[in-house]
């Protein structure tokens, strides 16, 4: 008889690889082959509601409309899901939710994160593995026509002058635009390397991530080691 092998498939979020599997890869392994996340904090609902409106003001709009400082092309979509193929000689696939789709003048399209976030050159190297994410799912989807993705980018909004004016307070938040090149064959090589490490032994924890010390202080409260043996 032949003995029938079961692989297990892991999903990535492109989102976790900017903070949590940078952070932490123990933690990051917990979570994703383990099931096991770190306890959520409370996200302010303000942000959500910012994302959601700017966004949704530009649905079937040129991006131009919102700044000329970026680039030119129609927003298709908004907050949508896509999920990837099997990553090529890996056992993970991506799936995650996306900011805007934007079709551009050569019928190409383009892959837009807005961050509601203070602007700095180093939000390019913090989200590229997020981007090249979405990239990569976009041309290898696992249902549905790929699309030719030529470029990915941020927008980067952040409160600048408060006016008050008939009892409306309104806030201003100039975009700037931070182009991420495509990279695919390093993303590959990422992804290649996340495969690895899930299909490894648990990694060793970040010396300073804080939810490693604080479940190292919780079971030492909780669960003492009694050193005078009774009998």
């Amino acid at each position: 008889m032949l003995a029938c092998l079961l692989v297990i498939m892991y999903k990535l979020s492109p989102s976790e690889f900017a903070y949590l599997y940078e952070e932490c890869k123990l933690c990051y392994f917990l979570k994703i082959k383990q099931g096991i996340e770190r306890p959520k904090s409370p996200f302010p609902g303000v942000f959500s509601a910012l994302n959601t409106r700017l966004q949704g003001a530009l649905i079937g709009n040129d991006l131009r409309k919102l700044s000329s400082v970026l680039p030119e092309g129609t927003v298709e979509s908004q907050e949508g899901f896509i999920e990837s193929q099997q990553v090529t000689n890996t056992n993970v696939y991506i799936k995650g939710k996306y900011d805007l789709l934007v079709r551009q003048p050569d019928n190409t399209y383009l892959i837009v994160d807005f961050k509601i976030s203070q602007p700095s050159e180093e939000k390019i190297a913090k989200y590229q593995r997020q981007l090249q994410a979405y990239h990569y799912a976009f041309e290898h989807p696992a249902r549905g026509e790929a699309k030719n993705i030529t470029k990915l980018g941020l927008i980067i909004m952040y409160p600048d002058q408060v006016k008050f004016n008939d009892g409306q307070a309104s806030i201003t938040f100039p975009p700037q635009w931070m182009e991420i090149d495509i990279k695919k064959d390093s993303f590959l090589e990422f992804m290649k390397g996340v495969h690895t490490l899930l299909e490894g032994p648990p990694p060793s924890e970040n010396p300073n991530c804080r939810w490693c010390k604080y479940r190292h202080i919780g079971e030492k409260l909780t669960h003492p080691q009694q050193t005078d043996i009774p009998f």
